[in-house]
């Protein structure tokens, strides 16, 4: 038989298989339909399972390819009962009130709490999100937070993510912990230099200062050094200032080009990072939820059931609504025994056909599901 023969047959085939596909489609949604009138759960796994093991029971040597297929089968179903589904959902109770304001702008003025002083890498964040804005500065990341919450500040701006660092832990908890919402985000390229007072010398330094990120992120150069102490601050801008304001000739700092000049220090070590290719990620957050126009973002921290398979079950809805998965990391949960939340970004504009739908199916079948934001990257 020649190929085109065997390709006609499978033509005919799919041809068949479509029209199956079609009235199978048909009938899932008047599933659906039945359970969203008697308040019945989308996810049946019963009766997933019980059909799992009849057709790999009847498939031979073809089983694991039968079981993956209807496996699909199943979440596509899934899929559309839960566009089906009018229960309400505290992440579609957000979206919609962040939906609310229609398609405004994002502003570019504004009151905006920033950790640190002068200088620092969140300061030029803020710049770069409000070519106008008008900065606070405080002293922790709580402290921007509070900032937000009482109203004192419209926005606030903090890092979460470094490229060669990883996650801010400490800005996905509070994020966690308060209710705020990301409404915008931008990434900086960050070159470290070592700062000090003028005349000294690399090997005249006993004492570093900087943040915690900004050290790990020179771990290298700092690995290098003999005999230097090397003490966390707040930030990187504070820690340039410190080592100008105690004329101690014997610290230095990591710190920005542009705090060099700001506070009167000279480089003694110019692109100390470990990577050139080195950049934070900052987020604004609002108090108030807004989704502005341009959203291309959503950021979510959920965690799952213990049990085979949850993971799998929950990110799988993403693929049949077309939405690209940018991040999945795993965090252990502090305190517990050896518990995970998930850090998840994507990229989707919540205004777009069934991608709320699909986000309150994957908050049905959570043990947690927070909604930082839908936004976009500039």
């Amino acid at each position: 038989m020649e190929l085109s023969d065997v390709r006609a047959k499978i033509d005919a085939v799919d041809d068949q298989l479509l029209k199956l596909f079609l009235e199978r489609m048909d009938l899932a949604e008047e599933v659906g339909a039945y359970k969203n009138e008697h308040h019945l759960p989308i996810l049946n796994k019963e009766r997933e399972r019980a059909v799992l093991a009849r057709v790999t029971a009847a498939a031979g040597d073809q089983e694991r390819y039968a079981y993956h297929l209807f496996s699909t089968l199943f979440e596509l179903a899934r899929s559309r009962q839960a566009e089906l589904i009018d229960a309400p959902t505290r992440v579609g109770a957000q979206v919609r009130a962040s939906l609310e304001n229609g398609n405004q702008l994002f502003p570019q003025t504004g009151l905006v709490a920033c950790q640190g002083v002068e200088g620092s890498n969140s300061q030029a964040a803020c710049d770069r999100l409000f070519p106008r804005g008008n900065i606070m500065y405080v002293k922790t990341f709580d402290a921007v937070v509070s900032a937000v919450e009482a109203g004192f500040c419209k926005f606030g701006v903090l890092p979460i993510e470094n490229s060669s660092n990883g996650s801010v832990r400490a800005v996905y908890e509070l994020l966690q912990e308060h209710s705020l919402s990301i409404v915008r985000s931008t990434r900086l390229c960050i070159r470290h230099e070592l700062l000090a007072l003028p005349g000294v010398r690399l090997e005249d330094v006993t004492e570093i200062y900087s943040h915690q990120q900004a050290i790990g992120q020179c771990s290298r150069f700092l690995d290098g050094l003999k005999g230097v102490k090397v003490i966390p601050c707040g930030n990187t801008a504070s820690a340039a200032k410190l080592v100008a304001e105690a004329g101690n000739r014997r610290a230095a700092a990591i710190s920005s080009h542009a705090c060099a000049a700001l506070y009167g220090l000279e480089c003694i070590g110019d692109r100390i990072q470990n990577s050139d290719n080195n950049y934070t990620r900052f987020i604004c957050v609002a108090k108030d939820p807004v989704i502005y126009a341009g959203a291309n973002r959503v950021s979510l921290i959920i965690t799952f059931a213990n049990r085979p398979g949850a993971l799998c079950e929950t990110l799988s809805k993403l693929a049949p609504v077309g939405v690209n998965m940018t991040k999945l990391e795993s965090c252990p949960v502090s305190g517990s025994d050896f518990e995970f939340i998930y850090l998840i970004e994507m990229e989707a504009d919540l205004r777009a056909p069934n991608i709320l739908a699909v986000l309150e199916e994957m908050e049905r079948g959570c043990a947690q599901f927070h909604f930082l934001g839908n936004y976009a990257e500039v």
